[in-house]
């Protein structure tokens, strides 16, 4: 019997140390309490590029977005009273997040005006708290609806907010899903299960539910798991472990190819990832404990999200 060798390791490094840029200190309020126990600066998650290479990341705990241009300087887009958790920017450059109190908001890149797109009024469930995004090439949004599920309450949705205003229920009863990621051909949705730790993965059409669902990988275990999502050229799924400082880099079949590690100076919470750089062929993290933006060299270039370039299937 033989066995696949282990992933093999590719070290981050520091790209943007956002505290030092933005001056921010630390910080509480009931959202700080709930994620992070201590007063924290930030609580960086959702980074996603848009045609021009600029990347934007919420900080989820102090409601801001934050902009971040090819040379690495920082600024404040937009700040408001929420908890921006997802980002992704639409093909038109609207920037769509995630919101946890409140809904999909909608963000105009150029003025930071913030409105809402999609409130819990629109599902008959409601909304228990949103988590992550991705957008599909016919403008087709799925987002997550972790709320507080876990294991012993899997109570957990993805769903699918179509262009014309239509909500549909793409998968119930998870328990704790979080980031979320569409194949190349648009075909499978691959969700993060926090608490599983693992991905799921299930067949989509353009209505109704998920059919085929099953465990596309299962993470080794830690007191917090999956978190978010990325996808490359090949099918291939980038899955970050939340508090092992860790990106697994799996290739379309599931297996695991590539274990990114966070760097010694910085923390071991990467919360997500989306490819960038040139040829799209680098990974960029966001971590908490630090505060920074992560990069590293990629082995298989990343698939051009909707913001990036128009990906119509």
């Amino acid at each position: 019997m033989s066995f696949s060798p282990a992933p093999a390791d590719i070290h981050a490094r520091i790209w943007v140390d956002l505290p030092n840029q933005l001056g921010w200190t630390k910080r509480d309020n009931a959202l700080v309490q709930k994620f992070v126990g201590k007063p924290a600066h930030s609580f960086l998650e959702g980074p996603a590029f848009d045609r021009e290479g600029i990347l934007y990341v919420v900080n989820f705990a102090f409601g801001e977005v934050v902009k971040i241009t090819p040379d690495g300087t920082a600024s404040i887009l937009c700040q408001y009273d929420g908890a921006p958790n997802g980002l992704q920017v639409g093909s038109d450059g609207t920037i769509y997040i995630t919101d946890r109190l409140r809904g999909v908001m909608c963000v105009d890149p150029h003025t930071g005006t913030i409105k809402l797109h999609c409130g819990p009024d629109r599902s008959p469930v409601g909304f228990a708290g949103l988590s992550d995004l991705t957008i599909a090439g016919n403008g087709d949004i799925y987002f997550t609806d972790q709320g507080d599920s876990h294991l012993l309450a899997p109570t957990g949705r993805l769903f699918r907010l179509k262009p014309s205003g239509r909500l549909d229920i793409v998968m119930e009863g998870l328990p704790g899903p979080n980031g979320v990621v569409l194949n190349p051909a648009e075909t499978h949705v691959f969700v993060a299960i926090t608490y599983g730790p693992a991905v799921w993965r299930g067949r989509v059409g353009d209505d109704g539910p998920a059919d085929k669902v099953g465990v596309f990988q299962t993470l080794p275990g830690g007191y917090s798991g999956t978190d978010g999502l990325a996808m490359d050229v090949d099918g291939g799924l980038a899955a970050c472990h939340n508090r092992l400082g860790t990106v697994w880099l799996f290739d379309p079949n599931g297996e695991p190819r590539y274990r990114v590690r966070s760097p010694a100076d910085a923390g071991r919470k990467i919360t997500n990832v989306a490819y960038g750089g040139p040829g799209n062929s680098m990974l960029f993290m966001t971590e908490v404990e630090s505060g920074c933006i992560l990069v590293a060299d990629a082995p298989v270039a990343g698939l051009l999200t909707v913001g990036q370039a128009d990906r119509r299937v």
